[in-house]
């Protein structure tokens, strides 16, 4: 994802989107039951294990529950709205922080990317695919979180439930968790010029280019960089994921974002913020792996299949 000065051409635009798309999903899909467990211990905590004779970790606990309970089902529970929300997710991202980073190279008389600028640009394109796609996610965290909820009428599918809720809750209740989601742009801000900055160090001692490296660098940069950013903005996950999941006419545990903090620090202490941060890491780590990686090398193949126009018409 090297700046061009010039900026994207609409191939470049389309190739972007495509494999931002495409690598979204790939991830999405591999991840998916580690992502059910991870929003369960955010809004509801430790899980009770019915079975005493099951050893080994809360995830292979929490996994074996949801599959004698829910089935194979229950394990991808929510990654329709998951997938509806990642194709235009990373196709939005990728596109615009692309574009971003070209503008703000073009402002720059050596054309090369500070780390701020580079903030700049990982920060405007979260902002606009949060807002973009926010009323999908929290259709992804009712539908992981409603198997845990007695007396609710579950939701049949994406469709339905964006309506019901926009019947039921309004607008407020489609972008319940915004705000929290919003803060997340902290999350990028770090993950993007920290996962640019190793690979250009990788670059520059294989004495290569950045959009040359091979896969396994790209695997490299991109999972330090999101277990780097994923540890320090975890918190605001918690607190999204915990008004996400509440609905405007259910009985609220939480009135707002400062309550949602106040809340779980008094009840649970800082603990409470780091819920299900190590399921968090053992599915974003592959998940930004895979997403990366496979974005770097569709992009790649997209543009040897459709090279951009080196003389774009102008009008």
């Amino acid at each position: 994802m090297a700046a061009d000065t010039h900026g994207p051409s609409p191939r470049g635009l389309l190739c972007n989107a495509g494999a931002g798309a495409a690598a979204g999903v790939i991830a999405a899909t591999f991840v998916c039951p580690l992502d059910v467990i991870k929003t369960r211990l955010q809004v509801h905590g430790l899980p009770q294990i019915a079975n005493a004779n099951i050893k080994g970790s809360v995830i292979v606990g929490s996994l074996e529950q949801i599959f004698h309970k829910e089935g194979l089902r229950g394990m991808y529970r929510g990654l329709a709205p998951t997938v509806l929300a990642l194709l235009p997710n990373w196709a939005v991202y990728f596109t615009i922080y692309d574009q971003l980073k070209s503008s703000l190279a073009a402002d720059d008389v050596n054309h090369q990317l500070s780390v701020g600028a580079n903030m700049m640009a990982a920060s405007g394109a979260g902002a606009v695919t949060t807002i973009l796609t926010n009323p999908l996610w929290v259709v992804k965290t009712r539908f992981q979180t409603q198997g845990m909820r007695i007396g609710t009428v579950p939701y049949t599918g994406t469709l339905s439930a964006l309506r019901r809720i926009a019947q039921k809750e309004g607008i407020r209740g489609l972008y319940s968790g915004l705000v929290p989601a919003l803060a997340g742009i902290s999350h990028v801000a770090i993950q993007f010029p920290t996962y640019e900055k190793i690979k250009c160090t990788l670059a520059d001692r294989d004495n290569t280019t950045t959009d040359k490296l091979s896969a396994g660098h790209v695997a490299l940069a991109s999972s330090v960089s999101k277990i780097f950013a994923s540890t320090l903005t975890y918190p605001h996950e918690v607190v999204r994921s915990r008004l996400q999941e509440q609905g405007h006419h259910s009985e609220k545990r939480y009135s707002g974002v400062v309550d949602c903090v106040k809340k779980v620090f008094q009840q649970e202490g800082m603990t409470g913020f780091y819920r299900g941060c190590a399921t968090n890491l053992l599915r974003t780590t592959p998940a930004a792996v895979i997403t990366f990686t496979s974005f770097e090398m569709i992009h790649r193949s997209l543009t040897d299949l459709f090279p951009p126009d080196p003389h774009p018409q102008t009008f």
